[in-house]
């Protein structure tokens, strides 16, 4: 039964149904086969539960203020300051388009907002320097996805949810990752440089940094200001993100004047419409995981794999990456984070992993599936942005996929990596 419900589910989202319909298929499946018992009105309560969570508050607002911020001219900002410290180095117009990504996921926490963001300007240069333009739509969709580890991040908000774990710990661990595989993009950027033969451009004065520096305080005061907060005890994850909203606003509206009042409306709608998605995944999503629950499919599929593996924690470590590795690759990262994680919880309960690592190991895992074909988010944001077929956008992606999936064996092996900040804080 489990496999004739894995295929009609496959078949649904071949067939170009939202991902919604597939879950809700695979309930009433469930349902009417008799794997389980409850009632319509039993789902609907697990529906409304799902999306119930205080927490996630913060999702429309980090959103909201993600959208104000990529409507202004913060991205540019940003470009300038890491244009200066590095166009004289090989390879520095793509390892500016990385570090960029990255504070831009700092400042939006949306993988997406980054891409229409940084992919606007930087793509023209990278293809005007003589990079491929493969090369230059596949790293920014991979530096683009940098901003689910860096805070604030949307899929360190809905795993806190499904884990019960603090967001702020999240919020900590997540951001030396972020900066490891930053570097390990750019070395990647320079060797590729040197090999193509790429010269670099001339040294910045010191005049012209410090007056990029001088532009991007303000704007690099929002990671500040959203992971000190919630951190020092000032507000709490959904306080952060109203302050985040309030911050891009003084910022855009008033001190920058790139956002008038009359773009607040369009903006905001577009907000709605995004939430609008996300919490029906997260209703539907939690539904069917509770319907997973009641059937007793964790205990099915991963009772003989708990009593194998016991306390080795690589071998957990390993077996959940390569599982989110393998869903986010065909199933919107949130779903499977909505799915998966209830399902593996007994596993690290009984292997003693500290959900905080987990949950970075599970979200790079959906930063990766973000770009990886066939069904990466960012990879169809960047069709419809840049216009160009399936095909030249994923024709890039292979070497930055690797560069991840090395990151994240490094991540299992040194689990201190993710787990410092968040025990100095607790400190």
């Amino acid at each position: 039964m489990l496999i004739l419900l894995g295929v009609i589910m496959l078949v649904l989202l071949l067939l170009g149904f939202p991902m919604m319909v597939p879950l809700a298929v695979g309930m009433l499946y469930m349902m009417f086969t008799g794997m389980t018992f409850f009632g319509p009105d039993q789902a609907v309560s697990w529906m409304i539960s799902g999306v119930g969570s205080w927490v996630l508050a913060a999702v429309p607002m980090f959103i909201f203020a993600a959208d104000i911020l990529t409507k202004g001219h913060t991205a540019n900002r940003l470009l300038d300051l890491v244009d200066v410290f590095t166009r004289h180095i090989r390879g520095g117009l793509p390892i500016t388009t990385a570090a960029s990504c990255a504070l831009f996921g700092a400042v939006s926490g949306s993988t997406q907002a980054t891409v229409v963001a940084m992919g606007g300007p930087m793509r023209p240069r990278l293809l005007a320097k003589g990079y491929p333009d493969s090369f230059a739509l596949a790293l920014i969709i991979n530096a683009s996805d940098i901003a689910l580890l860096i805070p604030p991040s949307i899929g360190f908000i809905i795993y806190g949810v499904v884990m019960k774990t603090s967001i702020g710990d999240l919020f900590l661990a997540g951001i030396l990752p972020g900066l490891l595989i930053l570097a390990m993009f750019a070395l990647y950027c320079y060797i590729g440089a040197r090999i193509k033969g790429i010269e670099a451009e001339p040294h910045a004065s010191w005049g012209e940094r410090l007056k990029a520096m001088r532009k991007v305080i303000l704007p690099l005061g929002f990671p500040i200001l959203v992971v000190g907060g919630i951190y020092g005890g000032f507000f709490s994850a959904v306080e952060a993100s109203a302050v985040a909203v309030a911050y891009a606003l003084i910022l855009e509206v008033v001190i920058y004047r790139q956002v008038s009042i009359r773009d607040l409306g369009g903006l905001a709608l577009s907000t709605g419409m995004i939430t609008a998605v996300v919490f029906i995944l997260v209703a539907v999503g939690a539904a069917f995981s509770q319907t997973l629950g009641t059937a007793g499919v964790p205990e099915q599929i991963l009772g003989p794999v708990i009593e194998s593996i016991g306390d080795n924690q690589v071998l957990a470590l390993s077996l959940i990456a390569a599982a989110f590795f393998v869903g986010c690759m065909f199933v919107d990262p949130i779903v499977v984070i909505l799915i998966l994680v209830p399902i593996f919880k007994p596993l690290v309960q009984s292997a003693g992993l500290d959900p905080v690592h987990v949950g970075v190991i599970v979200t790079l895992q959906a930063a990766i599936g973000s770009a990886t074909p066939p069904f990466g988010c960012d990879i169809f944001t960047a069709i419809a942005v840049f216009r160009r077929p399936y095909m030249d956008v994923i024709r890039g992606t292979p070497p930055f996929i690797a560069i991840l999936l090395l990151a994240t064996i490094i991540l299992i092996l040194f689990p201190q990596i993710s787990l410092l900040l968040p025990s100095l804080g607790g400190d």
